[in-house]
């Protein structure tokens, strides 16, 4: 499990153990990863649904969907992009069905946020990879960045990635962004790439590329930027939820929830390394700087 992983298992159990559930005694756990390949999801999901299990935690959109459409019965938490635009649930508020969680989608807004901080970063800058599914980066949500990048000014470089999304496909995606001369990257909040992210902070040093990440693990492991929130706190709520489940609640009736707290955090160690002096405006505007 990556350190990011361990960190989210940690918040969960802890707050599942306030809650008054420990692992072992009163409540059973059972743990399932496709290890980047959503071609096992299908396999998996019906190992799950067969086990009846009282409630499904799922992180990702593609493993969701699956789940619905095995099962109506059990109640699914899922940590997904925008539910209401793909599909999922019939709205944030009362989601229907067996289906409740939480939104980590970095939406259009958000995005032009990184553009514009990359581009306070480094003020040069007109060629930006983008680092995220094959299928995002071919579909509506690839079209619609694009389109905000050209909108700036910006020429935005696809690196999408393909099952199985390991190691070698993380270094076949960044030996690409350098054939097409990225200047900087922006990597996108898919789990695989959260479960990858000490490889893709390597890879991003390796090709000097200053970067700008989802969530709050990438700068503590060195990532330049961070513009997001922090991925365990979402996790504080799904143990709430599976709490509310398991005393009866209707999972449809349960609010699929967004983040609310976004967080500017620089790492000017980072910076240093890649030669980058960060503009003392930009370093006003973080909410913390690692040095």
């Amino acid at each position: 499990m990556s350190e990011a992983g361990d960190r989210i298992y940690r918040v969960f159990f802890s707050e599942l153990r306030r809650l008054g559930y420990v692992e072992g005694k009163n409540i059973r756990v059972e743990r399932y990863s496709a290890e980047g390949r959503t071609g096992r999801y299908p396999e998996l999901v019906q190992e799950i649904v067969r086990l009846r299990p009282d409630v499904i935690c799922a992180s990702s959109d593609q493993l969701v969907f699956a789940l619905k459409a095995a099962t109506t019965m059990i109640p699914i938490i899922g940590l997904t992009d925008d539910p209401v635009a793909s599909g999922l649930v019939a709205s944030l508020a009362r989601p229907g069905g067996n289906i409740t969680g939480f939104s980590v989608v970095v939406g259009d807004e958000i995005f032009g946020k990184y553009l514009e901080l990359l581009r306070h970063a480094v003020p040069e800058v007109s060629r930006i990879g983008y680092l995220l599914r094959r299928a995002a980066w071919e579909g509506r949500y690839g079209r619609v960045r694009v389109g905000a990048a050209e909108r700036a000014g910006l020429t935005l470089i696809g690196a999408p990635l393909s099952d199985p999304i390991q190691e070698p496909e993380y270094r076949r995606a960044f030996t690409a962004l350098a054939g097409k001369s990225a200047q900087a990257l922006v990597v996108s909040d898919n789990a695989e790439n959260l479960a990858h992210h000490k490889l893709i902070i390597a890879l991003a040093a390796q090709n000097r590329l200053p970067a700008i990440y989802p969530f709050r693990d990438f700068a503590i492991a060195g990532g330049l930027m961070v513009y997001g929130f922090d991925v365990a706190e979402l996790w504080l709520g799904v143990a709430r939820y599976v709490d509310q489940i398991l005393r009866g609640a209707n999972p449809g009736e349960l609010p699929y929830q967004q983040p609310t707290k976004f967080e500017l955090v620089i790492n000017l160690n980072t910076a240093k390394a890649l030669g980058l002096i960060v503009p003392q405006a930009l370093l006003a505007r973080a909410d913390e700087v690692i040095e």
